[in-house]
């Protein structure tokens, strides 16, 4: 038997909380049953969801956590002072060893604080980045960083690429996977001052495929499987590709309605639609990783539902049996005895 992958959910966060959330847990269990989730959170409010629903009950258990941080609290203060909050202690149960995973919806800022203060970073990972997949012509790409690190610094951006690698090769099973750095123009030189300080840096790397600078309107196109950006820049990216999305979609189911010529064409075209439409759903792909902690902290969408929530927790039972942490320890390691030598 496989080794037991234990996460840590927290029940509390997110604006589908606590039902959808909950059920994504149940799902999870249902589906894998190399994962085992702990249900954190105010523990009545949990066992009211959990009855009557069909669910492995060896695989989930309830931790109690009576508070709940909002998204309009400091994320500092609300680390520092609930102390019982859903967040704090699913973070100590990935902390002390009791859960490999952390997920949740919930406050975005607490998420990336807690990660660092209370996990912890990878000795030598100077920033962790929050580094989600999304849907492409040719798949996914990972978009690296998208929301932790806004005032990166070019060491930042080349740790991003050799932690976003390892991701994509080991994870998503892509050999040797295309790095490109974020950019106005396919020339190496333009961008501004932070790209075109990165940019030689990154044709330095040997552990990485590098292949230059790529467009926002090529990363829809599959142009690269690892996107490289300081988070002001990748956050823009995430938030205009899903808008452009709901709109797209919503305006085709608009214009299926329009006629009962378009309706029966609709139904006809209906099963592939459908499929095409599911490659494009940033659900389909679980949540974010916060790459670079001593343990895995992910962050799914605010507005996250059971689907969203489920992969996520089945795309941690694939980081800890890929050892994603352990590799980039060890690239980090390579890192530095290369910087000691060549000094």
């Amino acid at each position: 038997m496989s080794e037991i992958t234990v996460v840590a959910l927290d029940a509390m966060g997110g604006d589908h909380a606590p039902a959808e959330i909950i059920q994504g847990g149940m799902d999870a269990v249902n589906k894998n049953k190399n994962v085992k989730v702990l249900l954190v959170g105010k523990e009545d409010v949990i066992q009211k969801h959990l009855e009557g629903k069909e669910y492995s009950k060896a695989q989930i258990e309830i931790v109690n956590a009576t508070e709940k941080i909002d998204t309009a609290e400091s994320p500092v203060q609300a680390i520092r002072g609930k102390k019982d909050s859903s967040i704090v202690v699913g973070m100590k149960l990935v902390k002390t060893g009791a859960a490999d995973a952390f997920v949740s919806a919930g406050s975005s800022g607490a998420i990336l604080v807690g990660g660092q203060l209370l996990v912890g970073r990878i000795k030598g990972v100077e920033r962790p980045p929050l580094a989600p997949l999304i849907p492409t012509a040719n798949g996914v790409t990972l978009l690296i960083d998208c929301g932790a690190n806004v005032d990166a610094r070019s060491a930042h951006l080349v740790q991003f690429a050799k932690m976003g690698s390892i991701y994509m090769e080991h994870v998503l099973g892509i050999k040797n996977p295309k790095v490109g750095i974020v950019n106005l123009g396919a020339e190496e030189e333009k961008g501004n001052a932070l790209v075109k300080e990165t940019f030689p840096l990154l044709k330095e790397c040997r552990d990485i495929n590098f292949v230059g600078s790529v467009e926002s309107r090529d990363i829809p196109m599959g142009a690269v499987d690892v996107a490289v950006c300081e988070a002001f820049t990748g956050n823009a990216i995430l938030k205009t590709y899903e808008g452009v999305g709901a709109v797209l979609i919503s305006k085709i189911k608009e214009g299926l309605m329009t006629s009962l010529r378009s309706k029966i064409g609709a139904l006809l075209i209906k099963p592939a639609l459908k499929a095409t439409m599911k490659s494009f759903d940033a659900s389909e792909y679980g949540g974010a990783p916060l790459l670079g902690l001593n343990g895995l902290v992910v962050k799914t969408h605010g507005s996250a539902k059971a689907k969203e929530v489920c992969n996520s927790i089945i795309q941690c039972e694939m980081f800890k049996r890929q050892d994603i942490n352990g590799k980039i320890k060890e690239q980090i390691q390579i890192a530095e005895k290369e910087s000691v030598s060549e000094a």
